[in-house]
C-alpha cells in the first residue's frame, strides 16, 4: 500500500492527520498528474456532510488553481455522484472528500480519473512521488495563468437523481420504504429518489450538522433502521454510510440482510434476464462461505478480490464481471457506473424484490450464510506490518485453523484505513469462534497496539 494513499484514498484525522497543507499539496500533484493533453485541468470536487469538509475543499482548490487547474465545486454529493459527474462535465478527474463509514473528526480525500475510475495503484504512486520528493509542479503560475472556479452547467444533484431514476424500470407506488442516510451525502438525493418514483418514504439521518455523520446511524449502525422499520410496519428499510456508496438491507421483520446476500439474489435477477455477464459474480475474501454455495447453486462462478471495492472493480473490469461487491455493502453494478453506490444498489435490491413477489423476509432466507464473527484489534499503523511475524500470534492462528478444519475459516487482515487489524472468523457454532476471535484480538492488541 502507498505511503498516502491506503485502501481508499488518503484519510487521517482532520486538521492532524491530513492537514490543509497535504491537502493543497495533493491538489497540486493531482491536477498535474492527471490533466490531459489541455494545459487547463478541470477537476470536480465533491464532498460528504462532515464539518471539516469546508476546510480541505478550500485548500484543494488552492492547490489546483495555483497550478493552473480549474475546478468546479459540486457541494455536498454520494460519492458515486462525483464518478458520474466527472464524466458528465468532461472533466480531468473527480475529487472526494469523505471519510466514508468514519466518525466526523476522520475525513479523507480520493481521486476519480476522467472515466470515472477510482486511480490505480500506479497513478497514486506518482502523486505520492511529486509530494514526498517535494517536487512543485508548474510552481509560480501567474496572471491569467492562475486556475479559476467555474459555476457547474447543470443542477448536479438533479443529473445524479436522473439517473438513479433511469435504472429503474418499476413505479413503486404503495410501498412504504424506511431509509437511513447516515446524516452524510445521501440525506437529499436517496428521498427525492424513493419519492419521486412513488414509495412511501421515512426518513432517518437527514440532518447533518457537520458531526452527527454515522453517528450511531447508517450502514455501520443500523439499529434505529430496524427499530423505525418495525414501528412504522414498512416494506423494507435501506440504509447508506456516509458518503453513500454502500448499503444495508433490513427486512420488514427488521432483520438485517447484508451485502452477500443483496449480491447473491440480485445476480440471480441479472441471471434470470440475460443479463449475468459470464455468469460471474465477484466477491472477496470476507464473502461467506454461504455466498459461494448460492453463486454455485445458480451455475454462476465467484472470482474472488482482496478486500476493497477498488479490487473488486479491477477484476471485474479484467473478467468482463457486472456484478460485485462485499459484505460490507460495497456493490458494483458496472452495467450502470463505476464505482459502487448505495442509493443504486437499493434501486436494485427494490427491483429484485418486485419481480420475486415475495416479502424481503422469504426473500433473505434463500440465501443461507454460516455465522461470522469479526473483532478488531487496536494496533498502531507501524505494528500493523509486522504482527504477523510473531511466533506467539503464529502459534494462536495455527490452533484456530486446526480446529476449524473443514467447518470454517479465519481470515486475518490489517485495515487500510483505520489503526487496526480485523480478526474475522467463520464456522458452525457462533459462540466458540466469538470465543477464538476476541481471544486472539485481544492478544495482537496487547502485544501490537
Amino acid at each position: 500500500m502507498g505511503r498516502l494513499f491506503g485502501t481508499d484514498g488518503v484519510r487521517g484525522v482532520a486538521n492532524s492527520e491530513l492537514t490543509p497543507e497535504l491537502a493543497f499539496k495533493l491538489g497540486k500533484a493531482g491536477a498535474a498528474v492527471l490533466k490531459k493533453e489541455n494545459q487547463r485541468p478541470v477537476m470536480v470536487i465533491g464532498k460528504d456532510t462532515r464539518v471539516s469538509g469546508d476546510m480541505l475543499e478550500s485548500a484543494l482548490t488552492a492547490g489546483i488553481l495555483a497550478v493552473g487547474g480549474n475546478v468546479i465545486k459540486v457541494g455536498v454529493v454520494p460519492t458515486p455522484a462525483v464518478a458520474l459527474l466527472v464524466k458528465h462535465y468532461k472533466a480531468d478527474a473527480g475529487i472526494v472528500i469523505s471519510a466514508s463509514h468514519n466518525s466526523f473528526e476522520y475525513n479523507g480525500i480520493k481521486f476519480f480519473n476522467g472515466d470515472g475510475f477510482k486511480l490505480d495503484d500506479e497513478i497514486e504512486e506518482k502523486i505520492e512521488d511529486l509530494i514526498l520528493s517535494e517536487v512543485d509542479p508548474n510552481l509560480h503560475k501567474t496572471g491569467d495563468a492562475i486556475g479559476r472556479c467555474l459555476e457547474a452547467e447543470d443542477d448536479a444533484l438533479k443529473l445524479y437523481e436522473d439517473f438513479l431514476i433511469s435504472t429503474m424500470d418499476k413505479k413503486l407506488d404503495g410501498m412504504k420504504i424506511v431509509l437511513d442516510c447516515a446524516n452524510g451525502a445521501a440525506y437529499e438525493t436517496a428521498p427525492a429518489v424513493y419519492r419521486r418514483l412513488g414509495a412511501d418514504v421515512i426518513v432517518i439521518g437527514d440532518e447533518p450538522d457537520g458531526i452527527n455523520i454515522n453517528d450511531k446511524i447508517g450502514s455501520t449502525h443500523p439499529e434505529k433502521l430496524q427499530q423505525a422499520v418495525v414501528e412504522n410496519r414498512a416494506d423494507i428499510g435501506l440504509a447508506f454510510d456516509g458518503d453513500a456508496d454502500r448499503l444495508i438491507v433490513v427486512d420488514e421483520e427488521g432483520n438485517i440482510i447484508d451485502g452477500d446476500k443483496v449480491i447473491c439474489l440480485c445476480a440471480r435477477m441479472l441471471k434470470e434476464e440475460g443479463l449475468l455477464s459470464g455468469n460471474l459474480v465477484t466477491g472477496t475474501v470476507m464473502s461467506n462461505i454461504g455466498f459461494h454455495k448460492f453463486c454455485e447453486g445458480i451455475g454462476a462462478a465467484v472470482e474472488v478480490t482482496g478486500v476493497g471495492d477498488r479490487y473488486v472493480l479491477e477484476s471485474m473490469l479484467e473478467t468482463g464481471g457486472v456484478i460485485g461487491g462485499e459484505p460490507s455493502g460495497h456493490i458494483i453494478f458496472l452495467n450502470y457506473t463505476t464505482t459502487g453506490d448505495g442509493t443504486l444498489s437499493s434501486l436494485q435490491f427494490v427491483k429484485t424484490l418486485l419481480a420475486s413477489g415475495k416479502k424481503p423476509s422469504e426473500l433473505s432466507k434463500e440465501v443461507e450464510l454460516f455465522p461470522q464473527v469479526l473483532e478488531n484489534a487496536r494496533v498502531s499503523n507501524d505494528n500493523k506490518k509486522i504482527f504477523m511475524e510473531d511466533e506467539q500470534v503464529k502459534k494462536a492462528i495455527k490452533a484456530i485453523e486446526d480446529e476449524l478444519e473443514g467447518q470454517g475459516r479465519i481470515l486475518i487482515r490489517p485495515s487500510g484505513t483505520e489503526p487496526v487489524v480485523r480478526v474475522m472468523l467463520e464456522g458452525r457454532d457462533i459462540s466458540r469462534i466469538h470465543e477464538l476471535a476476541v481471544e486472539l484480538a485481544d492478544l495482537i492488541s496487547e502485544k501490537f497496539a
